[in-house]
C-alpha cells in the first residue's frame, strides 16, 4: 500500500464531473491497483475513489516553456475511460508498505454465535426448513449457511450483528456466483442480523433479498430450553 499526503484538487471525469478544490488530503493506492481520496474526517468514506481495474499514470506538470512547475498529475481510468484526473501541488509525506495476504474477517463470538444458533434451528428461517452447510465456500469466501425450503429450493443465508449495505452487497455476490451452479440455481437470499439499517432493507427488497431481524436472546432461549430437556 502506498500512501501520500499531498495539497491537491481532483477532477472527476465520466458520466458526471465533480470537483474537489485544492487542500491536503490522504491518497491511498492499494495492492489491488485501487486508488482513493481521503479527508481528515468521514471516517472510513473517502471523498472520491476509482476501483480497479484501473491505470494509474504520473506526469510531471511544466509551463508553457516547458519548465517545471514542481507539480504533479496523476491520471487514473478505469475500462470505462472514466477518470480521476489529481494535481499535486506539494507532497507533504509518502511511505509505501507491503502489508501481505489478509487473514480474512473473523467474526466476533456473537455473530458466530448467531451463525452456530440458526443452524442448529433452522426452521427459524421458516417451516422445512433443512441445513445443508455451514459456511458453504465459493469462489470468493464462504456464505453463512446454506438451507433448502420446504419446496426444496436453495437458500443463501448471511448472518450479520448489525446489518448494513456492505454485507446486502456481500450477500449479493455470493448469490450471483452460487446462482451458476445448475445444481443449486435458482438460489434465494436471506439476509439475517440483529438489526438491519432501514437502508440496506431497502436495498436487500429491491434485490429480492428477504430480512430476517434474529433475536439473540431468544435463539439462546430456544438453546437453553432444549438443554433443560436432558
Amino acid at each position: 500500500m502506498r500512501l501520500v499526503i499531498a495539497r491537491c484538487s481532483v477532477d472527476y471525469v465520466g458520466r458526471l464531473e465533480a470537483h474537489l478544490p485544492m487542500a491536503d488530503r490522504l491518497l491511498m493506492i492499494k495492492a489491488d491497483g485501487s486508488v482513493s481520496v481521503h479527508a481528515d474526517d468521514r471516517a472510513y468514506k473517502p471523498l472520491n475513489w476509482m476501483t480497479p481495474p484501473c491505470a494509474l499514470t504520473e506526469t510531471a506538470i511544466t509551463d508553457i516553456d516547458g519548465e517545471d512547475t514542481g507539480e504533479q498529475l496523476w491520471i487514473v481510468e478505469n475500462s470505462k475511460g472514466e477518470q480521476l484526473r489529481i494535481t499535486i501541488e506539494q507532497v507533504h509525506h509518502e511511505t509505501t508498505h507491503e502489508l501481505g495476504q489478509d487473514p480474512g474477517l473473523v467474526k466476533d463470538g456473537v455473530e458466530a454465535h448467531l451463525q452456530e444458533l440458526l443452524a442448529e434451528h433452522i426452521d427459524t428461517l421458516g417451516e422445512g426448513y433443512s441445513l445443508v452447510r455451514r459456511e458453504y465456500p465459493t469462489a470468493i469466501g464462504p456464505v453463512d449457511l446454506l438451507a433448502r425450503d420446504g419446496a426444496g429450493g436453495t437458500v443463501a443465508v448471511e448472518i450479520k450483528r448489525r446489518g448494513g449495505i456492505d454485507g446486502v452487497e456481500q450477500l449479493s455476490r455470493y448469490l450471483d456466483l452460487l446462482n451458476r451452479d445448475e445444481l443449486l440455481r435458482p438460489v434465494r437470499g436471506v439476509f439475517a442480523a440483529q438489526e438491519i439499517k432501514p437502508q440496506a432493507r431497502t436495498l436487500a427488497e429491491d434485490r429480492g433479498i428477504r430480512c430476517l431481524t434474529l433475536d439473540y436472546q431468544e435463539l439462546r432461549g430456544i438453546e437453553t430450553d432444549e438443554l433443560r430437556l436432558f
